[in-house]
């Protein structure tokens, strides 16, 4: 069978050329390729930072403002500090979280791309921020819910509470809500998570936040690419921002049968030609992105294959080629029956045409989705998803999906041209086309994307190192000198290890190494081991030797 059948697409490639991202048990762009690489499932109990279990949990599903599921994927501590940003610490009880976060991941896809304080030069003026952020942000339902005073007094002098005594627990009731000030709007406000990236970072171009459900981020992307295709600029801060699954949240899923995840995904783009000329390190291709609409429906929140049919079509038509050379689909995913098996349907019947060597088991294509370790995160699912695979053709390794050793029977996933991944495996070349994937994002409301992805260069480029193993290595012109190397050393990466530097310390070490010297110390370590008690027994065992 002819591969490519379809004419050359004449769509302008577009290269992903940094990232800045946090999702649940993923603290940045490495600590996000080791989960994905060991198939880590980040899926935990609810903090107690976002709410209690204790108050709103209940085992039964029809328990009336009550949830079942206290589980999800929730975002680790962060450290911030608000005069990197030139932002007064006293906004910061009204500034959403989303705001804060989306900046430093902002600034880390940045300086990712070689473009941040004392990297390359760009054009800031010609720098847009294009973000997927869905409607309701954290501060807006805390605020809203101050302005409940009057009911709460209403409330209070009908069970025959005093007016002293009611004002009382009416004064006790605002204290737990943050207090309406000045900042308060704009903290509030989604678009300001572009806003606040462009006005700190100096960005002058396009600044945007688009809302399509849970493809916001997927379309974000799809505007940015055509913002970079038609030349209104020259590079794109893009992707989506989902920071906090509150209780106001979760009851908004809690009938969906989805768990739910937080997550900050974004991505800087240029033109393939820019980035080439610029030598910038290209982690993958976008070739194109298909769109649709569900059209009239029975529902407007159910899903429906004939508008995600015409998104996957028109992806493989603008892309010029044909699905048969794809190797790895990363779904939508959100792990419902209906859904599932309307997405399975979509991408069966759109495969299938070209895909009949695969239906025989002939190397049949890689299918997976990350909320399998991630959840949900809604507004940033598709960047999650996109990052995933940009990640996967750059470091040309298949991650697994989790959750997925026993597929649904009613899919007959046996009789596609796709299988399941569930392991990590090496993504070995073809002879007649690049490696290539694919991102599905849909939304309630019928908002369907899909983008086909490619390798930028066969070879890999880079060691795959996700972060999970670090070397330390130390030298010295004597033993006497080496031990106390080494006993400084433990000191430095005990404080190293509270504060999350272990990565940066070890890289510094290494390059201070100087293989001439005669007495030399190598240590591989594993992140997950106990490393401060290692330290101690390292030391007391070079000690001993010497």
């Amino acid at each position: 069978m002819n591969t490519n059948p379809l004419k050359p697409s004449t769509l302008s490639p577009i290269a992903i050329v940094g990232i800045g991202c946090f999702f649940p048990n993923a603290t940045g762009l490495k600590a996000y390729w080791r989960l994905l690489l060991q198939g880590i499932d980040a899926i935990t109990e609810v903090p107690d930072s976002h709410w209690s279990k204790e108050d709103y949990f209940d085992s039964d599903p029809s328990a009336e403002d009550k949830i079942y599921c206290a589980r999800g994927g929730f975002l680790s501590p962060i450290d911030f500090d608000p005069t990197e940003y030139g932002i007064p610490p006293n906004i910061l009880e009204a500034t959403d979280t989303s705001q804060l976060l989306g900046l430093v991941a902002a600034k880390a896809a940045l300086e990712d791309a070689g473009y941040g304080e004392g990297g390359k030069s760009f054009k800031r003026d010609r720098t847009s921020v294009i973000l997927g952020v869905t409607g309701t942000q954290e501060l807006v339902i805390p605020l809203g819910a101050r302005l409940d005073h009057p009911k709460w007094r209403k409330a209070l002098k009908k069970a025959g509470v005093s007016e002293q005594r009611a004002e009382m627990v009416v004064e006790h009731l605002s204290t737990q809500y943050v207090s309406w000030q000045e900042n308060s709007f704009p903290g509030l406000l989604g678009n300001v998570v572009a806003g606040r990236i462009s006005n700190r970072l100096d960005l002058g171009g396009t600044n945007c936040v688009v809302d399509a459900a849970c493809a916001s981020s997927m379309s974000a992307i799809h505007m940015a690419t055509l913002e970079l295709t038609t030349k209104r600029c020259d590079m794109v801060l893009t992707g989506g921002v989902d920071t906090l699954n509150d209780i106001f949240m979760h009851m908004c899923f809690g009938r969906t049968g989805i768990l739910l995840g937080e997550g900050v995904g974004i991505i800087a783009l240029k033109r393939l030609e820019d980035a080439e000329k610029d030598n910038d390190r290209i982690y993958a291709i976008i070739r194109s992105v298909g769109t649709a609409s569900d059209g009239r429906s029975q529902s407007i929140y159910a899903p429906r294959k004939e508008g995600q049919v015409k998104a996957l079509t028109a992806a493989y038509e603008l892309a010029g080629i044909t699905p048969n050379t794809v190797d790895l689909v990363e779904a939508h995913g959100t792990g419902t029956r209906v859904g599932d098996q309307t997405e399975f349907q979509t991408l069966t019947e759109v495969f299938s045409p070209y895909c009949q060597q695969r239906i025989a088991g002939d190397n049949r294509c890689a299918l997976g989705a990350v909320k399998s370790m991630i959840g949900h995160t809604k507004a940033a699912a598709g960047t999650a998803g996109v990052i995933k695979t940009a990640l996967a053709l750059h470091h040309k390794t298949m991650p697994p999906t989790l959750k997925a050793d026993k597929p649904d029977p009613d899919l007959h996933i046996e009789e596609s041209p796709f299988c399941l991944n569930t392991i990590s495996r090496p993504w070995l070349s073809h002879p007649d086309y690049p490696r290539r994937s694919s991102v599905s994002a849909f939304g309630f409301g019928g908002s369907n994307f899909h983008m086909v992805l490619e390798e930028h260069q066969s070879e890999k480029p880079a060691i795959a190192w996700d972060g999970s193993v670090e070397i330390i290595a130390l030298s010295a012109s004597s033993s006497d000198d080496l031990i106390e190397k080494l006993s400084f050393w433990k000191k430095e990466a005990v404080e190293a290890l509270s504060n999350n530097t272990f990565a940066t310390h070890a890289a510094k070490n290494r390059q201070q190494f100087d293989a001439i010297k005669p007495y030399r110390l190598l240590w591989v370590v594993e992140l997950v081991d106990d490393i401060e008690s290692l330290l101690v027994k390292m030391v007391d065992e070079v000690t001993t030797r010497f």
